[in-house]
């Protein structure tokens, strides 16, 4: 009996493999904007409806602190940092309190798992949750602006402005909230560091700066929204320094691509947990 070869066998091992079709190449990687876009309005749909009623909670909040403080402030710049200071409190309401809550439960509840399957890059799901919360933090942050202006006898001319507020500070504190969200290692962690940065961002925004001690007001300069509120607050005056207020939007708009890049580091160290 006679021992033939495998590779001269039809049909044999290596015949079969010399046979087999190349593998197939995987298909380009998603690109980050159209998967951001994806995100983002998932998100949109998905929060519709529950954040609706937290909104107006924020809303009636803000209004709320300014009626109170209208017993103790009447005017001048005392009364322009409250009001730019409270709409702000809109903002940081939902893009950092929620935020913190929302992708700590995430972490918490495996949802990350979900997200790690799809062939979208890591910054696409924090911009585009960050975007979808930041959005629902316009209409009540306009009516709150408005609000206050009337109260407080304002000048309405210069809220155009908060069309660069909103996205900018939005962005700081939406990064900050998703970045503790993400980092904290319990849902219920994540949802108490989000409550203090919403008390701080109420307490260091919306108190004018002059009343507070030196040791205070360098704090206050860490928040990210402090930027926020003062490049609104200088709107207010007679004629406003658009030096200054440019320089304060970009000191929030750099904190917040700062912010937005810890909490896409964050995710992907989350996600591979």
């Amino acid at each position: 009996m006679s021992v033939v070869p495998a590779d001269v066998v039809p049909g044999g091992v290596l015949a079969v493999e010399e046979a087999a079709p190349e593998a197939a190449e995987l298909g380009p990687r998603a690109r980050l904007w159209p998967s951001l876009a994806a995100v983002y309005r998932a998100q949109l749909s998905r929060a519709r409806v529950a954040r609706i009623p937290l909104l107006f909670v924020a809303t009636f909040q803000s209004v709320g602190i300014m009626v109170l403080m209208r017993g103790v402030v009447d005017g001048g710049g005392e009364a322009q940092a409250v009001v730019a200071g409270s709409a702000v409190l809109v903002v940081a309401f939902v893009a950092l309190n929620l935020l913190a809550q929302y992708f700590g439960q995430l972490r918490a509840s495996g949802g990350l798992d979900h997200y790690a399957t799809l062939p979208v890059p890591p910054a696409a799901v924090v911009l585009g949750a960050a975007g979808a919360y930041a959005s629902f933090t316009v209409p009540g942050t306009v009516v709150t602006a408005v609000f206050g202006c009337v109260l407080f006898g304002l000048p309405l001319a210069n809220l155009w402005v908060l069309a660069a507020v909103i996205p900018l500070a939005g962005a700081a504190l939406a990064g900050l909230g998703a970045a503790l969200g993400l980092l904290a290692p319990r849902a219920e962690l994540a949802t108490l560091l989000g409550q203090l940065g919403m008390s701080a961002a109420l307490l260091l925004g919306v108190l004018p700066a002059e009343r507070m001690p030196e040791a205070v007001r360098l704090v206050r300069d860490l928040l990210p929204s402090t930027y926020g509120v003062e490049a609104f607050a200088r709107t207010f005056g007679p004629h406003p320094d658009w030096a200054r207020v440019l320089g304060d939007l970009a000191v929030c708009g750099g904190v917040g691509v700062l912010s937005l890049a810890v909490a896409t580091w964050a995710y992907r160290r989350a996600a591979v947990r």
